[in-house]
């Protein structure tokens, strides 16, 4: 499409006009995101599970039986919560939009409201038919073209990019936490048992109790490696606004990029606070209600 006034190209590069907040999409066309990915939905599976049977082997094996009541209330708590706010952080990451840009935005009226200078250049996504925002990469899992895009993670079932990294961020974090402070029980449960009957350490036999121990060590020592590295991975891209695409590319910036502060308060929001911690935060009962309505439209639910 060309005309004496601008050129389209379908090409992956940006113009500037398209900044994050060019979205054709209106309020009430606005959709549940979830990605009809089997190994996405296989992973975010997993991922749930492994986290449960942590909290089974926690509860049922190391806190409830302990002679200590105030041993067991407060890690029990402490381990709970956390454990709470890892899966919330993962439900908000894998249902958020991470910022897909409309699909098939590349129309002549949507074009002419940009009010392009003569000359000037834009550029279309020849997958999903959409001009792309600068920083925008398709996802060819999502099939969608996604603002600062920094990977597809299977493990949430969704990409991880402007909209969603905080969520992802805060995911790893607890993960990471509640992986070491299983560790940490365990290791207290071992010494423990060691010094008594192991009959009296638990309600289940010993060699069931040894086998469930073992496995959630090596279960927690995987995560915690894993999401430790991806945690500081995700820090630092934000600290130096990059994205891990950007990165791997060796893509020059032509945006001006923040300083590490202000990539952080993007990123999180508002001054450094617990907020920034909150994994409930912009979350609305009247959202969670709509679910049970939703409609099945391209690779996400619409509501």
């Amino acid at each position: 499409m060309q005309s004496s006034n601008h050129r389209l190209r379908d090409m992956e590069q940006h113009h500037p006009l398209l900044s994050a907040g060019a979205d054709v999409e209106t309020a009430g066309n606005r959709t549940l995101w979830f990605i009809q990915d089997s190994c996405g939905m296989v992973c975010a599976t997993m991922t749930w599970f492994l986290v449960l049977y942590a909290e089974f082997v926690v509860n049922f094996v190391m806190l409830l039986p302990a002679k200590n009541f105030w041993y067991s209330l407060l890690n029990g708590a402490t381990f709970n919560s956390l454990a709470v706010l890892a899966l919330a952080s993962h439900l908000r990451t894998m249902l958020t939009d991470p910022g897909a840009v409309p699909k098939g935005n590349a129309t002549k009226e949507y074009m002419e409201s940009l009010q392009l200078k003569p000359g000037e250049v834009i550029y279309k996504c020849p997958k999903c038919c959409s001009i792309k925002p600068e920083r925008a990469h398709h996802c060819s899992i999502c099939k969608r073209c996604i603002r600062k895009m920094d990977h597809h993670c299977p493990w949430v079932n969704n990409c991880v990019g402007e909209k969603n990294q905080r969520f992802f961020v805060l995911f790893t974090m607890y993960i990471a936490l509640i992986s070491a402070y299983a560790l940490g029980l365990s290791g207290m449960h071992f010494f423990t048992c060691i010094k008594l009957q192991w009959n009296e350490c638990s309600e289940f036999s010993p060699g069931v109790s040894v086998l469930l121990l073992i496995f959630l060590c090596l279960e927690a020592i995987l995560f915690l490696t894993f999401t430790a590295v991806m945690f500081g991975t995700q820090i630092h891209s934000i600290c130096n606004d990059e994205t891990e695409i950007e990165r791997l590319k060796n893509e020059k910036p032509t945006w001006e990029r923040r300083m590490r502060w202000d990539g952080m308060k993007a990123v999180f929001g508002s001054s450094p606070s617990l907020l920034w911690c909150n994994p409930f935060t912009g979350l609305r009962l009247r959202r969670l209600m709509l679910l049970t309505h939703g409609r099945r439209g391209g690779s996400e639910f619409s509501v």
